[in-house]
């Protein structure tokens, strides 16, 4: 078996941590920090409960290897297929469970608000962001993932500019996260009649959907100016009569958000409030990470230079990460959605899980 620890010992002292506090009779004056403990609760009791069984289970298994080695050829076959079979099932078992361990993070069971940004080249970029657009759009329908397109800006000739997605479903910020960065497509231009190849670029961001009174996005009425417009469709056409478009501008930060995918500017703007929460929640965590950063001395930016993935449709045929090493030749495969693959070698990569069992410690 391939190994990798999981501490016990350590997840169920900070179980015991987290149930002392939960019991706090002050708890639920702060609603957003008592839920967010008592689903914490919730997670460890699960995950120490069915490792605890599995490691029951793999003591069972060494009984049993044991005990063949004590009996006569006949008996000893027998139970060589049971053990045979348990160990398939175990394996199974382990494969799944460690990657439920790369899903573990503090947001990682939330929504998330993913965003796609046409990087230089005009037309060619604007048709790769559509290009994306659709993949993960595709990724979450094959996933049975809510998905709602909150905005999208036209390219101008063909694609799409930018457009921001909100996908909701269990563990889906979690899976998301791995795709935050630059994609980089190379192909035979559709769009050129000379039959070039060009390489285009697209940025996607991805961010965790923020919860109801988080401690740590605090937006006043005050911070905000928000304007609205005339929505327009897919080419810039306008679709409304009425101002039903939500531009919400966060004037301490300077964020910005549009959503006009509805017909209501009531539920737009609803919309883009959520995206503005998740925008500041982000903002937050890139401020931790750079704080944890100037310690261990390592953080990457998902911004242009760093490239994280590879899409080559011509001259030949290949998706490769780069930070993993992943890759497939089923180009047409991962453009309609099929990109779980690379999100699991990125997510065990970060843990650094293997493709097998894993030993309890």
């Amino acid at each position: 078996m391939c190994r990798c620890v999981f501490d016990l010992p350590t997840r169920q002292r900070e179980l015991e941590k987290l149930r002392t506090e939960s019991e706090a009779p002050d708890l639920w004056d702060d609603q957003a920090h008592a839920q967010s403990v008592m689903r914490e609760v919730s997670r460890l009791e699960g995950l120490i409960a069915t490792w605890g069984q599995l490691e029951q289970e793999l003591s069972d298994l060494q009984g049993l290897i044991e005990m063949a080695a004590d009996t006569g050829e006949h008996e000893q076959a027998a139970l060589l297929a049971d053990i045979e079979r348990d160990v398939v099932r175990l394996e199974r078992q382990f494969a799944n469970l460690e990657f439920r361990l790369t899903l573990s993070g503090p947001y990682d069971q939330r929504n998330a608000v993913l965003s796609i940004h046409a990087g230089a080249g005009g037309t060619e970029a604007q048709d790769w962001a559509e290009m994306l657009l659709r993949m993960y759009l595709r990724w979450a329908d094959a996933h049975g993932f809510g998905n709602e397109i909150l905005f999208i800006s036209s390219g101008d000739e063909a694609g799409i500019k930018s457009a921001e997605i909100h996908i909701t479903g269990e563990n889906v910020y979690g899976l998301l996260r791995s795709e935050r960065g630059v994609h980089r497509l190379v192909r035979i231009s559709p769009f050129d009649a000379s039959g070039s190849r060009h390489t285009s670029f697209a940025l996607v961001e991805v961010m965790p959907e923020a919860e109801k009174e988080e401690a740590s996005v605090k937006i006043r009425p005050d911070d905000l100016r928000i304007d609205t417009y005339k929505a327009g469709g897919h080419g810039g056409q306008n679709v409304q009569k009425n101002d039903t478009a939500v531009r919400i501008t966060h004037l301490p930060t300077g964020v910005v958000v549009t959503c006009q995918n509805e017909r209501s500017q009531g539920r737009n703007r609803e919309s883009a409030m959520v995206v503005l929460a998740s925008r500041l929640l982000e903002l937050e965590i890139e401020r931790i990470e750079r704080e944890r950063a100037a310690i261990k001395g390592e953080h990457v930016e998902a911004g242009w230079g760093n490239q994280i993935r590879s899409y080559v449709v011509q001259p030949y045929k290949m998706v490769k990460d780069m930070r993993t090493g992943y890759e497939t030749s089923d180009t047409n495969a991962v453009l309609d959605g099929d990109i779980d693959g690379f999100i699991q070698a990125y997510l065990r990569s970060q843990v650094g899980v293997g493709d097998g069992g894993v030993a309890v410690s």
